[in-house]
């Protein structure tokens, strides 16, 4: 489609919200949320964040906090489409589907593929211990089943090039329906790097009718991404989960700022922004 489809990254993973513009209580995520709603964004991604005090940056999967989180959103972004995230490592996926049927988002990340997460500091010492994130073909099934049982469209998060790769190997043994969406995470220390010049190799392997959107983590180097992506005709991504910084290199004081940013990319481009009715027809969702 011509227009490009702009979705918000509300909060991320264990960020400290002592430390960052992280939104955790419901009445943050609705007002995070609207400020983006109102700049562009058409869909929220959402990670949920434990309510107790002094432990908003750590994740959880309560369906109650999910449920109490995008009701709020709901109530303050009229026809919002809402993405949850459905990460967890290891083979208990629970807690992520326990929430995906308790509160029906239109569309949930779903990790196409499994990535050794690394991280190493400045000193040769790794960030954190070493982990695998597993998503066996066995795993994505069990995803896969639920979202569409549910009529929630997945979003194919790939981190890597052989993740990207196996796309068309998911829709052909027949995992995967029609419209597939995919998003190309850049910018995980072992994973693809954000860098724009990747994108035209990494579209080149996706088939025609795929819809694709670019998630840049990182500084001042996201922006090179999306404005590529916004020429290749790709949908954006953006928010505090994927980044703190504005293209000017002045730290963000929230999701506006950054959705402002990159609808203006956008619109730089020749493309203009879904509406979240616009957003819906991609995805074949009832309106």
């Amino acid at each position: 489609m011509d227009k490009a489809i702009v979705s918000c990254a509300v909060t991320g993973v264990l960020t400290n919200p002592m430390q960052h513009p992280v939104p955790v209580t419901p009445e943050e995520m609705a007002a995070a949320a609207k400020e983006a709603y109102d700049a562009g964004a058409s869909i929220m991604h959402l990670h949920f964040r434990d309510q107790r005090e002094g432990m908003g940056f750590m994740p959880t999967w309560d369906p109650d906090v999910a449920a109490d989180i995008s009701d709020a959103i709901r109530d303050a972004c009229p026809g919002v489409l809402l993405n949850f995230s459905t990460g967890v490592m290891g083979p208990d996926i629970s807690g992520p589907i326990e929430c995906l049927r308790r509160c029906k988002p239109e569309t949930a990340a779903m990790n196409a593929g499994s990535l050794n997460y690394l991280k190493v500091r400045r000193n040769g010492t790794w960030a954190w211990p070493p982990l695998l994130f597993d998503n066996a073909i066995d795993k994505i099934e069990k995803f896969l089943k639920v979202m569409y049982e549910e009529g929630i469209a997945p979003e194919c998060e790939c981190f890597d090039t052989g993740i990207v790769r196996s796309i068309p190997m998911l829709e052909q043994v027949g995992l995967l329906r029609d419209p597939v969406h995919v998003s190309l995470v850049m910018g995980v220390a072992s994973g693809m790097p954000a860098k724009a010049s990747w994108l035209p190799l990494l579209v080149d392997e996706l088939p025609d009718h795929v819809h694709w959107q670019a998630i840049a983590i990182g500084r001042q180097e996201v922006w090179d991404v999306h404005r590529k992506t916004a020429e290749m005709g790709g949908h954006l991504r953006t928010g505090v989960e994927d980044t703190f910084y504005l293209p000017n290199g002045e730290k963000t004081t929230g999701n506006g700022q950054l959705i402002e940013a990159i609808v203006k990319i956008a619109r730089e481009a020749g493309r203009e922004i879904a509406s979240p009715e616009e957003a819906r027809a991609a995805f074949k969702l009832a309106q």
